[in-house]
């Protein structure tokens, strides 16, 4: 087949993330099996505007602010003449409005949408931005297939309008492979880690409040990579008087991710709505428990008190006892990091590329019709 793929993004951009990650581990392996992806997607200063990454014919316009108001027309002027067979919308940020575009065959694919979430990152008038170019969704993507990656994103889809039986759940995979357990690497006293963007709606605030409120000189909070609200955590950490306790490694690189996961006590995610939580199976996949928010998305990736632990969005003093039991217990970090490996192993990008591109066959196959 050949494929049109469009996302704010591709993965060499300095502001990708798990979107980006699942677009490429998906659709770069869709061209391993001889289709043809092509992506368009915003640029940055001093990208090239045409390149070829896994595979996939990248096609860049714009910046990631003015991306939305050209990309329609790069669209028709480059790619509508070459006959996609499908295209493909991430809904990713704010949408693009793609029904009204005349396509044959279109899919949306989502990871979550912001809602009122939105109000925890940007200033109100960006937020309320954002929060209103969603609210069409359900009536102008009604008549589309969807893919969502999880339970709990297809249940934010129907309350939006969109009809159950139009959205298929697949889940992300995650690289068993290069992920994998070391349990000689685990660290001798308690870490505890966060590997993410550094951005404020990730709730990594609440990380180090619950591990001041923890209270225990003998562990040790290490934060992997960068973003616009570090200069605010670094504030806080001031604050709560934890800079010995609390460390800031700027991003790192895969192998440094990898040891970071292998040596953890636990990985810890916070945010109060995500996709499905990429980073919590691949803590799993390393043989590290999990400690997050009980939250949409997050709650599918973490089996509670089997993998790790799941709490109140917020509640410091549960995060806190979460960090407390695994420390008063070390045993318990070996057992759940291996159920969180046999979790893990029950995911793979193989299976969700197979059953992306079987939704896809579907949809060029019986056409956009079949939802109306």
């Amino acid at each position: 087949m050949r494929i049109l793929v469009l996302n704010w993004q591709d993965r060499e951009n300095p502001q990708s993330g798990g979107a980006e990650l699942h677009l490429h581990q998906i659709f770069g392996r869709l061209t391993a099996r001889g289709h043809s992806v092509d992506l368009l997607c915003s640029g940055w200063k001093d990208a090239p505007p045409r390149t070829v990454l896994d595979g996939i014919e990248v096609h860049r316009v714009g910046t990631r602010h003015t991306y939305p108001f050209r990309v329609y027309g790069y669209y028709r002027r480059n790619l509508a003449p070459s006959g996609h067979d499908v295209v493909i919308e991430d809904l990713n940020k704010a949408p693009l409005y793609t029904p009204l575009w005349e396509l044959d065959r279109l899919v949306a694919l989502v990871h979550h949408l912001f809602g009122a979430t939105a109000f925890r990152e940007t200033a109100a008038p960006l937020a309320a931005a954002l929060w209103l170019a969603e609210r069409p969704i359900g009536l102008l993507y009604r008549n589309i297939p969807f893919e969502a990656v999880s339970e709990s994103t297809a249940d934010d889809l129907v309350k939006r309008g969109i009809p159950r039986d139009n959205i298929r759940v697949i889940y992300n995979g995650v690289d068993t492979g290069a992920l994998t357990p070391d349990y000689s690497a685990r660290s001798p006293e308690p870490l505890f880690i966060y590997i993410g963007r550094l951005k404020r709606y990730k709730g990594v605030d609440i990380l180090i409040r619950a591990f001041a409120a923890l209270g225990d000189s003998r562990a040790t909070l290490e934060i992997a990579g960068s973003g616009d609200y570090r200069s605010n955590l670094e504030d806080l950490t001031r604050l709560l008087g934890m800079e010995s306790r609390v460390r800031f490694l700027g991003f790192v690189p895969e192998e440094t991710k990898v040891a970071m996961l292998r040596r953890a006590w636990a990985a810890m995610l916070a945010s109060p709505k995500e996709g499905w939580g990429i980073a919590n199976m691949e803590a799993a996949a390393c043989g590290t428990p999990v400690i997050a928010s009980d939250s949409p998305g997050i709650r599918e990736s973490v089996v509670d008190g089997e993998t790790g632990f799941l709490v109140p969005h917020g509640d410091l003093a549960a995060m806190a006892g979460a960090m407390r039991r695994l420390m008063d217990l070390p045993s318990l970090v070996r057992r759940m990091g291996e159920a969180g490996r046999r979790l893990a192993e029950r995911f793979s990008w193989e299976r969700s590329a197979d059953d992306t591109i079987a939704h896809l066959e579907e949809v060029v196959l019986r056409g956009n019709d079949r939802w109306r």
